[in-house]
């Protein structure tokens, strides 16, 4: 079977791409990350995740970028945003998180002379952040082919963001599709230590609106029944 690596952060997007992947054929190698962020139950979820779906493999790198503070993600004295979506970067992004993940998918690929990394970055419901932009897998593909022993001999990479141009719906529908059970998926900016949403965060919102869109009753794990409605 064709190898691919598979950035698995345990959220909707992730267990999604990474059961495209599967589905498509490939021999799954899931990679999280720990980067300091305060919703860690996210790689227990994580852990779940590619177990249930089928990676052949799974592996958690943990890198702390809490040390540089700087997001609401890595820093607990900066709130998480509930106010609603807005424009703009917001204060949940991490610099550099998504170009530090996938230089360890490729540097991983590159061992297990795979030529195929999946990501599960979104361009629609992404919340502004710069890094899940195409351009941005696309710069990044070329950088990579540019820097590995395995491109220079000639195994060029592919970056692969099979979710990057679809609606949040659409990427559920896909999702149930393929089998997936979204209630193990932890998206939440502040989910409790077992993973349960706090319902009013960005990403809260964006995915009870994707389910909403889908027609699909919403599975997620709450902390408040209000959070639901």
């Amino acid at each position: 079977m064709t190898k691919a690596v598979v950035l698995l952060s345990g959220g909707l997007d992730s267990a999604t791409t990474l059961a495209i992947a599967n589905s498509r054929g490939y021999e799954c190698h899931a990679l999280s990350i720990g980067y300091g962020q305060r919703h860690a139950s996210e790689l227990a979820a994580a852990a779940i995740l590619a177990q249930s779906i089928g990676a052949h493999e799974h592996k958690i790198v943990d890198v702390d970028l809490s040390l540089f503070g700087a997001s609401a993600l890595t820093d607990e004295t900066k709130p998480v945003p509930i106010e609603g979506i807005k424009t703009g970067v917001p204060v949940t992004y991490v610099p550099a998180r998504n170009t530090i993940m996938l230089s360890l998918a490729l540097a991983w690929a590159e061992v297990l002379e795979s030529r195929d990394i999946f990501v599960g970055v979104n361009s629609v419901d992404y919340s502004g952040y710069p890094d899940c932009r195409p351009e941005y897998i696309t710069a990044f593909e070329k950088m990579a082919n540019l820097a590995t022993k395995a491109a220079v001999e000639g195994a060029r990479l592919s970056i692969h963001a099979p979710l990057i141009a679809l609606s949040k719906a659409q990427i559920i529908r896909q999702g149930i599709a393929l089998g997936l059970d979204y209630s193990v998926t932890v998206s939440c900016y502040q989910a409790d230590g077992s993973g349960l949403a706090c319902g009013v965060c960005d990403s809260c919102r964006i995915r009870r609106a994707g389910f909403e869109a889908a027609g699909l009753p919403d599975p997620t794990r709450y902390q408040f029944a209000f959070a639901v409605n």
